[in-house]
Order: C-alpha cells, then structure tokens, then sequence
C-alpha cells in the first residue's frame, strides 16, 4: 500500500494491516505465541508487547504536544540512533506478562490510537512543524510509522519465523 497522503488513507492502512495481523495470529496456539526466542529472542507476544508500546509512546507524544510540550522522542534515555536499545528495554519491560495480559492490552491499545488519529484535525496530520517535538515531520509520519507500517512489518517477521 502507497505512503497514506489523507487521514482517511491512514485508517484505511492502518485498519488493513492491523486485520491481517490478527487473520495471522488467529491461526496460531498459545504455545507459539509464547514460544522463546521464535524471532531472534522475542516470542509472538513480545512482538505484540513492542506494538503496543510503540502506539503508546506516539499518544504520549502527541498528548505532551497538544499541552505545548516538548517530550523526549522517542525516550528520555534514548534517542533515534539508539533504537535497538530502546527496543531491547521495550521487550525486557513486557517479557514477563502474560500472553493474556498483552492480549488484552494489543487490543484496547490499538482502539486508543485509532480513536486518537480519527480525532486529529487532517490539517493537524499533515502540515510540518505544527507541534515543535515532530520537528520537520508532518505527526501523521508518527502515526504511520506507529500502525499499518508497524503492524505490516509484526506480521511479516512473525510468518518468517513461524515458517522456520
């Protein structure tokens, strides 16, 4: 699917890859959910684990901006270079719930996010330096990333690794 241009693009890309994602994991046990080190040492549920704290991260941002703040993106102690240290402390903090606990969280997260980008001005999405923490970027590029590109590349690794 082409870069979302419109918000309605946005919930339509998001909406799309985020029910392939769950047509893939309906068609998986417990057990494989849960399995350790299925996708280099993360299981099905810490894929899901990083989803949600993603989703979480960008409402923040965009909460702390709507009251004129800046918050530090994408973490207080790490910056855009550091990703793979950011993602390591994402799955170390989530590793050991449940996978009923991350279930119930993937979903009541997503429904948050895709009631926060419905409720977004599309102006607001799509016009640079509207809020000073997006520096350059237009927020919908947050959004995206956030959602139907993130959802696309969970469920992409999870058949990888389950194939294997």
């Amino acid at each position: 699917m082409p870069k979302p241009i419109t918000k309605p693009q946005i919930i339509e890309s998001a909406q799309k890859e985020r029910a392939a994602l769950e047509e893939l994991l309906a068609t998986l046990t417990p057990e494989q959910m849960t399995q350790p080190k299925l996708i280099s040492e993360w299981a099905v549920k810490d894929v899901l684990s990083h989803l949600v704290e993603w989703e979480g991260m960008v409402m923040k941002w965009y909460a702390e901006g709507l009251k004129g703040k800046t918050p530090a993106v994408p973490s207080e102690e790490y910056n855009w270079g550091q990703l793979p240290q950011l993602n390591h402390a994402i799955f170390l903090k989530h590793r050991d719930k449940t996978l009923a606990e991350i279930m119930k969280t993937f979903k009541t997260s997503y429904k948050k996010i895709m009631k926060t980008i419905e409720e977004i001005p599309e102006k607001d999405l799509f016009t640079r330096k509207v809020y000073q923490w997006t520096n350059n970027n237009p927020l919908a590029a947050y959004f995206v990333s956030a959602t139907g590109s993130h959802y696309r590349w969970a469920r992409t690794i999870i058949r990888k690794a389950i194939k294997k």
